[in-house]
C-alpha cells in the first residue's frame, strides 16, 4: 500500500496502466506581498514551508492548518526524469486547483488554468531534461464575491453558511506518459430503445487513418465489441449489448468498457473505463428513470470534512459517505455548491446513489463574472457526462450572484438562460434545474422549491390548494422568493422540494446571538427525540403532497457552524440511522396530481 495521501487512481472512467501519483510533501510559501513574480520564484528556488498534497494549507492535514487569508500561494517539487518517458508526451495532471494557476518547469512557464473545481493537464516532455527537474506552481485564490466560490467565505471569517476557504490543489496530482497520438476523450451515450450504447471519441493528434475499437465487458467477460476506421480525430461507434441490465439506484449494474487506437493491427494506446445504461427524463410533470417515474429522496451533501476541507481525507472517506447516504434510505445526494472529486461519483456509480452536480456559484454579477462560471461550468459538465450517477445538472442555486433577477435586471435573466443553454449544450438529455429552489425562468427542466417551513401542518396549509390541481405558490417559503419570476411560468415540470428540514438541535458551545443566521432560517429542537419527531412529522406532510415527485433534505453532515446535519462533522449519528432509514422506507408516493399551468 502506497504511504503517499489519496493514492488511488483519480479517474476511474479514464484510466492508464502507467501513471505516477505525485502528492504527498511538496514545497510551499506565501507570497502575501506578491512579490515571487518580480523576484522570479518560478525558477524553482526552494521555499521554506512543507505542504501535504492534495489538502490546501488551511486543512489540518496539510501539515499546515492555517485558516488564515492568503491570496497568493507558490508549490515546488522535484521531478527526477525517467528513461522510459523518452519519445513519449508526458501529462502533468491536476485534478483540482482554486482558483487560478500558472505552471511552470524548470522556470519556463508552460500554462495556466482558471477554474477552482475542474481538471487540467499540460504535456511537460519538452521542458524536461536528464535528472532533477522543478515544478513549480503559482496560485491566486482572492477574496472576491465574483469568483465561483460555492460555500467558501468571501471575507475570511466562516460566518452563517458559510466555510473555510480552500486555497490550492485540493485534488490529486499525478504524471501520465501517453503516446503522442492516442485517445483524448471520449463519451458514452446509453440509447436503451436501441438496447446499444453511442460511443463518441476525441483523438489527440494528427488523423492519418487509425482504427478504434471499443470493447464492452460484463464482469469479465466480453458482450460486444466493434473496430471502425476513422481518417479524422472523431470517431463515432455503436455497439448493441445483449441481455442488457440497466443501471439505477436500486441496481447499479456497471459494464466495463476498453477503448483502443490501432494503427495496422498494433495497438498505440488503451483507456479503461465503465459505463451505466439508463436514461433519465421529465414528462408529464414526472421524474423518470429508466422510463419509471422516480421519487427522488435527497439529501444534500457539500463535501466537507474536517480533516481536509473540499479535499476528502481518503478514498474510503468519500465512499462512506455514499454508504451513509444509502444507509440512511436516501436514493440520491444533491451536491450543493461543489464540483465533488471523481472518485465521490465512482462510488456513487458502483454502490447506486442518484447524485445532481451542482456548479459553485459566485456572490456577485458581472459580465465577466459570467464568462468565468460559464467556462468552468462547461468543462465541469464535460468532465462527469460520463457518470451514470449523474441525473440533473444544477447551474445556479437560489439567485446566488444573480440577486436582482426577480426585479427585472435583464443582463442576470440572459445569464440563467444562458447557463442553461451552455449546459444543454454539453448534455442534451439530463434535465437542467435554471435557478434551485426559487426565481425559475421557462427554461427550467424541474421546479425546485426551497421551503424550511417546520411543521407538517404548516406544509400542508401552505401546498393545500396546490394539492387540489390549483396553481404553485407564487413566492416561496423565503418572501424575496418568486416561484417563477415575471414573465415566466409554470408550465407542468416535475416539482420538488429540494431544500426542507434543516433542524438543529441546539447547541451547548455557541451562543444563540452567534449564530442569528441559521436561528433565522432553520427550525431548532431541545434533543434527538424532538428531531425525529420533527423530522419524522416533516417528511410524512411532503410525501403526502400529489404534486410533489422527490425532496431533498438539508442535509448530510454538519459543516462547521452549520450543525444541522443528520451525522456530525466527524460523521457520528445524531439519531439513530435505522430511524431515518425507517421514516425514508415508509414515504410513498401518493397518485400524481400536475399543478395548474400558468
Amino acid at each position: 500500500m502506497s504511504s503517499l495521501p489519496r493514492s488511488e487512481h483519480p479517474t476511474p472512467q479514464h484510466r492508464r496502466d502507467r501513471w505516477t501519483c505525485l502528492n504527498g510533501h511538496w514545497e510551499f510559501a506565501y507570497d502575501d506581498a506578491e512579490i515571487g513574480l518580480e523576484e522570479s520564484w518560478s525558477d524553482g528556488r526552494p521555499l521554506p514551508l512543507t505542504i501535504n498534497v492534495p489538502f490546501p494549507y488551511q486543512a489540518p492535514a496539510s501539515g499546515i492548518g492555517d485558516p488564515s487569508v492568503h491570496e497568493v500561494v507558490w508549490y515546488a517539487k522535484t521531478l527526477t526524469y525517467d528513461e522510459s518517458w523518452r519519445g513519449q508526451d508526458l501529462l502533468l495532471h491536476f485534478g483540482a486547483v482554486d482558483y487560478a494557476c500558472a505552471v511552470y518547469v524548470n522556470g519556463q512557464y508552460v500554462g495556466g488554468n482558471r477554474g477552482g473545481h475542474v481538471p487540467f493537464a499540460f504535456d511537460i516532455a519538452p521542458y524536461l531534461h536528464d535528472g532533477d527537474n522543478r515544478i513549480i506552481l503559482r496560485v491566486e485564490d482572492r477574496q472576491d464575491p465574483t469568483q465561483p466560490r460555492g460555500k467558501q467565505v468571501a471575507s475570511g471569517i466562516p460566518h452563517g453558511i458559510d466555510y473555510t476557504c480552500t486555497t490550492g490543489i485540493w485534488q490529486t496530482v499525478w504524471l501520465e506518459p501517453v503516446p503522442q497520438v492516442r485517445i483524448e476523450t471520449f463519451r458514452f451515450t446509453p440509447v436503451l430503445e436501441e438496447e446499444g450504447v453511442e460511443i463518441r471519441v476525441i483523438l489527440h493528434g494528427p488523423a492519418n487513418g487509425w482504427e478504434i475499437e471499443a470493447e464492452v465487458f460484463d464482469g469479465i467477460d466480453s458482450v460486444a465489441k466493434v473496430r471502425r476506421y476513422s481518417s479524422a480525430a472523431t470517431g463515432r461507434l455503436f455497439l448493441r449489448i445483449p441481455d442488457l441490465k440497466t443501471w439505477s439506484a436500486e441496481s447499479p449494474h456497471l459494464y466495463g468498457v476498453k477503448l483502443r487506437l490501432l494503427q495496422r493491427g498494433e495497438v498505440l494506446d488503451e483507456v479503461t473505463s465503465y459505463l451505466g445504461m439508463r436514461s433519465v427524463e421529465v414528462r408529464d410533470g414526472k421524474f423518470l428513470l429508466n422510463g419509471k417515474e422516480t421519487y427522488m429522496k435527497m439529501a444534500l451533501d457539500q463535501g466537507y470534512w474536517p480533516e481536509g476541507l473540499l479535499a476528502a481525507p481518503s478514498d474510503e472517506a468519500l465512499r462512506a459517505d455514499v454508504l451513509l447516504a444509502k444507509s440512511m434510505g436516501f436514493n440520491g445526494v444533491r451536491k450543493h455548491q461543489k464540483i465533488e472529486d471523481p472518485r465521490f461519483l465512482y462510488w456513487c456509480d458502483v454502490l447506486g446513489l442518484m447524485v445532481w452536480g451542482e456548479m459553485a456559484n459566485a456572490r456577485a454579477w458581472s459580465p465577466e463574472a459570467e464568462d468565468a462560471f460559464l467556462q468552468e461550468w462547461s468543462r465541469a459538465v464535460q468532465r462527469d457526462y460520463n457518470a451514470p450517477c449523474i441525473v440533473a445538472w444544477v447551474p445556479l442555486n437560489e439567485s446566488w450572484g444573480v440577486p436582482l433577477i426577480n426585479k427585472g435586471h435583464a443582463g442576470q435573466y440572459a445569464f440563467v438562460e444562458r447557463a442553461v443553454r451552455t449546459t444543454r449544450l454539453f448534455d442534451f438529455y439530463r434535465p437542467v434545474i435554471d435557478n434551485d429552489g426559487w426565481d425559475h425562468t421557462d427554461v427550467t427542466d424541474i421546479c425546485t422549491i426551497h421551503d424550511y417551513t417546520s411543521s407538517g401542518a404548516e406544509v400542508r396549509e401552505r401546498y393545500a390548494e396546490t394539492a387540489q390541481g390549483g396553481a404553485l405558490p407564487e413566492r416561496t417559503w423565503w418572501d424575496g422568493g418568486l416561484t417563477f419570476v415575471e414573465g415566466s411560468g409554470y408550465h407542468g415540470q416535475p416539482v420538488m422540494l429540494t431544500e426542507v428540514g434543516g433542524f438543529l438541535i441546539k447547541p451547548f458551545w455557541l451562543p444563540k446571538e452567534q449564530w442569528d443566521v441559521l436561528y433565522a432560517t432553520y427550525g431548532s429542537v431541545d434533543d434527538t427525540d424532538e428531531l425525529l419527531a420533527k423530522i419524522e412529522d416533516l417528511m410524512g406532510a411532503i410525501a403526502s403532497l400529489p404534486f410533489v415527485s422527490g425532496f431533498c433534505y438539508t442535509q448530510l453532515t454538519d459543516v462547521e457552524q452549520e450543525i444541522n446535519g443528520l451525522v456530525t462533522y466527524d460523521r457520528k449519528p445524531k439519531v439513530p440511522i435505522e430511524r431515518i432509514r425507517e421514516i425514508n422506507d415508509s414515504l410513498r408516493r401518493q397518485p400524481s396530481v400536475v399543478p395548474q399551468e400558468l
